[in-house]
């Protein structure tokens, strides 16, 4: 089988490359996503057969028969001892595309992805809600991980996770961890979360909070005494919290306001950034404690004074993402091109790397030139 074991070298390359991700498509040869960017290996253009022999060659007959009918589908598998490949495939064009992201097997400590230390003292806590949020391949998942693991690690709980599909597999440690598939053991998150609430849980994943059914029941769960942890695609803690009241009607917004302010205990918001010398991307992170001040902002719809509130928390580990990127662009970890992509205010983080860098003009001019185009268009 010519497929099944081009795949297994491409995912090997992937592995030994320090690749995230791997994308299959016709007319191009693979491609590897390392370090944030596009990378073409060097070997043949694929063809639609190639496509289809390499689907076939790593896709569950269930999930071949979803792609029949619905023209996408998604699931996992394990490749080894490596790590385990999250998998898109998808039709377009009438031909099949395959994207295969990369989950290690390999569990990071909050050091080694730079947490902030508080986060060990919120996941001892008996109930609540932690978001951590950001866009799609910002390091939520590898985030999550780390913090089921340490809890895991450290404390006598039992662990519920509801994920389409599983990512990282946990082992069980100190506690107990069931992981539950969605579209496999269960037909949805909100499903899921209900029927949680009678298997004696005391932490619960959510892979993802994508409807209002979906919310409603992570909210109820934190509610009735359970650490819930969840994931949304937004930027900033304050956008988190306007994303979720926004999704409720309006009529209920005023109570899910009061809601949140009781029943969240931080937001951790994070986007991933390419080093600015070596291999590897670093995690630039806004955090945010709910403390009783916050909270009363939440409660009474003045979620705009949210940053001044995260810029006075500093002692609790808080900080805005804007000044995360700073520390990073000035310890020369990461290029003024991707302080400015990144950063909510590039115009003024323009102006302070300007202010920093006056012995240094030609060298900003030299950046500048090259980043023209992205503060055109933020």
């Amino acid at each position: 089988m010519a497929g099944g074991v081009h795949i297994d070298r491409l995912l090997e390359a992937c592995i030994k490359m320090g690749g995230s991700d791997v994308h299959l498509v016709v007319g191009r040869p693979p491609i590897l996503r390392l370090h944030g960017r596009l990378r073409a290996l060097e070997t043949k253009v694929l063809t639609p057969d190639d496509t289809v022999a390499l689907m076939k060659s790593v896709t569950p007959e269930k999930n071949q028969q979803e792609l029949q009918e619905v023209g996408t589908t998604d699931f996992g598998f394990a490749f080894g001892d490596a790590g385990r490949f999250r998998t898109a495939i998808l039709r377009q064009k009438g031909v099949i595309s395959l994207v295969l992201r990369l989950i290690p097997s390999k569990l990071l400590s909050f050091d080694e992805i730079g947490l902030p230390k508080i986060c060990a003292a919120l996941c001892r806590r008996p109930r609540g809600l932690f978001l951590v949020t950001g866009p799609t391949g910002s390091g939520k998942t590898t985030t999550l991980a780390s913090m089921i693991n340490f809890i895991n690690e450290n404390l006598d709980r039992h662990i519920i996770t509801i994920e389409e599909p599983i990512e990282y597999y946990h082992t069980h440690k100190k506690s107990i961890i069931n992981q539950r598939e969605v579209g496999t053991d269960v037909p949805s998150f909100a499903e899921a979360l209900r029927r949680s609430l009678r298997q004696d849980p005391d932490v619960i994943l959510v892979g993802e909070m994508r409807d209002l059914e979906t919310m409603e029941a992570a909210i109820r769960a934190a509610e009735t005494g359970h650490l819930v942890f969840a994931t949304l695609h937004t930027t900033g803690c304050q956008g988190t919290i306007n994303r979720i009241v926004d999704a409720f009607p309006v009529s209920q917004q005023e109570q899910i306001r009061v809601q949140i302010s009781t029943n969240m205990i931080a937001v951790l918001s994070q986007t991933l950034c390419p080093l600015k010398i070596g291999k590897g991307r670093v995690a630039a992170y806004e955090f945010m404690v709910v403390t009783p001040a916050i909270a009363n902002l939440i409660r009474e719809n003045k979620t705009y004074r949210i940053e001044s509130s995260i810029q006075t928390g500093k002692k609790l580990g808080m900080q805005l993402l804007d000044d995360h990127l700073w520390d990073l662009y000035q310890t020369n970890k990461i290029s003024l091109e991707e302080l400015l992509d990144k950063a909510r205010q590039p115009a003024l983080m323009l102006e302070k790397a300007e202010a920093l860098s006056k012995g240094s003009t030609e060298q900003l001019l030299k950046e500048m030139d090259e980043i023209g185009p992205i503060l055109k268009t933020s």
